[in-house]
Parts: structure tokens; C-alpha cells; sequence
């Protein structure tokens, strides 16, 4: 299977910026059904370039995580980049996962930190790593992976010390062998902008680093997602999704006009990537490559 390092570069040789889906393995056997026969049918005929399989808090999906990228690889023939957490996992335990991933033909791995289960603070697992860029370097000393990493244009949520702090440290992840970076969901592109220009001109990174976008499907949701990571809710943007209340239709196509107006400017400002969270659903992703003329 390709690594990701590969994909972006082939995408950057043809002049256009790598699609790429995030998808979560389903809790159920029947969500997992209708991800395989229906949503996956239909974010394939977008023609992505990869996806990406989260984790779960704690690592609590991590056989789902490991088959469902399996899966996905070996049925639709796309790239997989394959999350894995520091939470509650031994060096030796998280060594077992990369000897089944590479057994399993997966060779693209986003090292995180992770979140721990119920929202509380994270705690260093006895044996295991305290931060992400220890994930990074372990997994390119072993080899034979394409890594990815975490980046966060608002800084992270847990970083007392202010986002150029958290944007420093995302810098040492690079160095330590990250192949490219997928940010943490923003609202506001002049975010991300200043985010990319502090890691290319004062930190010197050269990697792609690849924005995450959030079509919101209702305001409930966005107002989770919000507190869970920190992202900022653009004034108008807040005015916009309490106008429209609970009308979930209404704010699905509102996420995907803002969701395109995102991306049509991280186009301009020359991104490599545009990387969707899809909550395993692909009507608002078509959509938005649709506008884009990406499809």
C-alpha cells in the first residue's frame, strides 16, 4: 500500500491538493454495515486519495481501528492512516499494534497523544509516552511507515503556555520524523494561515501540513465539537447557526457553504491537502467538492 509522504507528493507533481476523509469505526454491527454498503460506496465515487480511521479516547477502538482500516485497504483499495494514541498503552503494548498494523499491510500511522476516556486529564501510562513526538520517533525507528501528526491552529486545549508554545512543540514532532501534519477542525482560515506562516518561516517545517475542515450538521454538534477541542466560533458564523436553531437541514447547508468558502481560500492560499471530518457521512463532502470542482 502507498505511503501518505508518496500521495502528496504525486498530487503536488499534478498541480492539485490531496482530498483526503476521516472516518470513526461504528459502535454497532449495524452501523458498520450501513458505513460499508452505503457510505463508503459514496465517498469512494468522490475518488479520495486516502482516509484516515480515528482511535477512540483511551485507545478504546483499537481492534475496530485496526479492522476497519484493514478493510478499507483491502476492499476499496484506498490508503488508510491508521491514528494511534499514547493512552493507557506500554511501549511494548503500542509495539504489538505496529507489528499487527504492518501484518495487516497498513503503513500509514497518525501519532497522537491521544485523549483519555471520560474527558479527564491525560496521565502518563507507567512505561509508555508522555507526549506524541515519542510516538513519532518510535515509529520511525521502527520503520516502514509513512507518519503523520496532529496540529492544532488555535493550539491545543490542554496548553497552558499559549499556542506558540504548542506550535513549538509541534515543530520537535516534525523533526522527529513526521512525514506531514492534519490540524484539529477551525471555523476562521486567518487561524490557520497564521499557523502555517509561524511553522514554515520561523520554524523552518517543510512537511505538508494539511488543514482539517468540519462540515457542521447541526448546532448541538458544532457546540460539542467546540467545547471538546477548543476550536473558536467566528462571530458571524455564531449569529448564523443560532438564527437557524435546530433546523439541522438548514444548518447541514450552511456547513457546507461555509465549508466551501473555507476551502476555496485555502485553495488560494496554496494548501496541499484539504482533509474532511466526515462523521461518516458523505452527503455534505460531495457537495463541498462538488463546489470546488474537485469531483
Amino acid at each position: 500500500m502507498i505511503f501518505i509522504r508518496d500521495i502528496h507528493d504525486a498530487c503536488r507533481a499534478a498541480g492539485r491538493p490531496a482530498v483526503s476523509f476521516e472516518f470513526f469505526p461504528p459502535k454497532t454491527d449495524e452501523g458498520e454495515r450501513a458505513f460499508f454498503e452505503k457510505t463508503l460506496p459514496q465517498i469512494l465515487a468522490l475518488k479520495p486519495d486516502y482516509c484516515s480511521v480515528t482511535y477512540g479516547a483511551g485507545g478504546s477502538t483499537r481492534e475496530k481501528t485496526l479492522g476497519m482500516a484493514d478493510r478499507i485497504q483491502r476492499e476499496a483499495r484506498l490508503p488508510a492512516l491508521m491514528h494511534l494514541t499514547c493512552v493507557d498503552s506500554t511501549r511494548e503494548q503500542l509495539g504489538e499494534v505496529v507489528v499487527e498494523a504492518r501484518r495487516r499491510g497498513i503503513r500509514n500511522i497518525l501519532a497522537l497523544r491521544g485523549d483519555p476516556p471520560a474527558g479527564g486529564e491525560f496521565v502518563k501510562t507507567p512505561g509508555g509516552f508522555e507526549y506524541s513526538r515519542e510516538l513519532v520517533g518510535f515509529l520511525r525507528e521502527e520503520g516502514s511507515f509513512s507518519i503523520a501528526t496532529a496540529g492544532f491552529p488555535e493550539g491545543h486545549i490542554a496548553c497552558r503556555a499559549g499556542k506558540h508554545a504548542d506550535w513549538k512543540f509541534l515543530g520537535e514532532k516534525i523533526a522527529a520524523g513526521a512525514d506531514c501534519v492534519v490540524t484539529q477542525l477551525f471555523f476562521d482560515n486567518e487561524d490557520f494561515f497564521e499557523f502555517h506562516d509561524f511553522l514554515t518561516e520561523k520554524l523552518g517545517v517543510r512537511v505538508p501540513i494539511i488543514p482539517g475542515i468540519l462540515p457542521v450538521l447541526s448546532r448541538n454538534q458544532t457546540q460539542k465539537f467546540v467545547q471538546l477541542c477548543g476550536a473558536r466560533l467566528p462571530a458571524a458564523f455564531s449569529r448564523r447557526i443560532d438564527e437557524l436553531g435546530d433546523d439541522d437541514a438548514a444548518v447541514t447547508e450552511f456547513g457546507i457553504e461555509h465549508a466551501t468558502r473555507q476551502c476555496e481560500g485555502l485553495r488560494r492560499f496554496g494548501v496541499e491537502g484539504l482533509h474532511f471530518y466526515t462523521l461518516n457521512k458523505a452527503h455534505s463532502c460531495g457537495a463541498i467538492l462538488q463546489n470546488l470542482g474537485l469531483v
